[in-house]
């Protein structure tokens, strides 16, 4: 039997507007520097807490991307398994990322052991 799965992509996931877009270094979802600080990244905020706070929007976001996804259902999607982006929440997606997260974040990541690869949507030095 097929199984169809059906998620409501939320009109507070995708960006209000074309300025101050930021993209997590993290996932690389993308919303406005006021949307992340109002209700953090949709995928991470359980352990990058950027919610409520503006210092860490900005050390776990990137102004430096390329490309955009919308994923209105990541788990149907072949682009989206292919970015590696098929079991994030729907949303705008970049393709590619440039930076990557402070050190004393990684090392708060691991120490949760939760996997962080760095540099994975960062193409500008391939």
């Amino acid at each position: 039997m097929l199984r169809q799965t059906r998620v409501a992509m939320s009109i507070e996931t995708v960006p209000r507007d074309a300025n101050n877009l930021r993209a997590c270094l993290f996932c690389s979802l993308i919303k406005t520097v006021d949307q992340f600080e109002l209700d953090g990244c949709d995928n991470c905020d359980r352990f990058l807490q950027m919610k409520n706070d503006t210092e860490k929007v900005y050390e776990c976001t990137s102004a430096n991307f390329d490309g955009m996804i919308a994923a209105c259902m990541p788990t149907d999607s072949w682009v989206c398994k292919w970015q590696k982006i098929g079991d994030k929440a729907p949303g705008v997606y970049a393709v590619s990322v440039s930076g990557s997260l402070p050190d004393q974040i990684v090392h708060d990541l691991k120490a949760m052991r939760i996997r962080y690869v760095p540099n994975m949507r960062d193409t500008t030095g391939k």
